[in-house]
């Protein structure tokens, strides 16, 4: 069964510049109790993110490795590489360790960090993973950044190249839920508001912030989609404490 999710309305729109210093327009949007989602829809120009986009396609070494999921081993869903500053713990996740690669060895990737660092003051990114989507059946399931390398209140930063594909937010079963032996949150599906669940269309070139609390209220996800066919790379630049 496919979740049906809304989009968030009426966020605060100001305008905001990108790399090239051209103002565009920068959705911010209060998901409640501090945390905080930042969606740029053209961060970067169209085709300096084509540009981008045949550049890490071509030259990034992708792996597609096999990882461990509830217990079980399984070839991850799309293609993947790390990049990290020096100095900074390895990242292990589903029993995968990945090599970390330089800023050095790939010299865009360092142009499209310092255009984050200009376009959110106060950021201080040091490492980046980087997936691949070589078609609708290549997706993340459920799953939040809140591991603890990342800090208590990590800021993550989202830019997407090539085919549009959804992202879906849903909010975390609360404690309490848990505690009371409450039905999951599947099944309330129908009768819970329509504010615990949103999803945004990540367009070529954009941008999407995660802030505050997200990580500790919220889960993330981009689908299966039967009908997509062409290729999205995601590259996400997070702070390793």
């Amino acid at each position: 069964m496919s979740l049906k999710l809304k989009a968030l309305t009426e966020p605060s729109a100001e305008p905001n510049p990108n790399p090239n210093g051209s103002a565009v327009k920068r959705l911010t949007f209060d998901l409640g109790n501090g945390s905080e989602v930042v969606y740029i829809p053209k961060f970067f120009p169209f085709n300096q993110a084509w540009n981008w986009f045949d550049y890490l396609n071509n030259e990034i070494p992708w792996a597609r490795p096999t990882i461990r999921v509830f217990g079980r081993s399984c070839v991850q869903p799309r293609d993947t590489c790390y990049i990290a500053s020096p100095g900074l713990p390895d990242l292990i996740y589903s029993g995968y360790q990945p090599h970390a690669y330089s800023w050095n060895d790939y010299a865009p990737l360092k142009e499209i960090l310092d255009a984050l660092h200009k376009a959110l003051p106060g950021s201080s990114f040091n490492s980046l993973l980087l997936n691949r989507y070589k078609g609708g059946n290549d997706c993340v399931g459920w799953h939040a950044d809140d591991e603890k390398l990342y800090g208590s209140m990590p800021e993550i930063a989202s830019v997407s190249f090539g085919c549009e594909r959804e992202f879906f937010l849903k909010k975390k079963p609360s404690k309490r839920s848990h505690e009371l032996g409450e039905e999951p949150a599947s099944k309330r599906s129908k009768k819970s508001s329509h504010t615990n669940q949103h999803s945004f269309t990540l367009k070529h070139g954009s941008l999407l912030v995660m802030r505050g609390n997200t990580q500790r209220d919220w889960l993330h996800s981009v689908p299966k989609r039967a009908k997509v066919e062409a290729t999205r790379i995601n590259l996400t630049f997070r702070h390793v404490v």
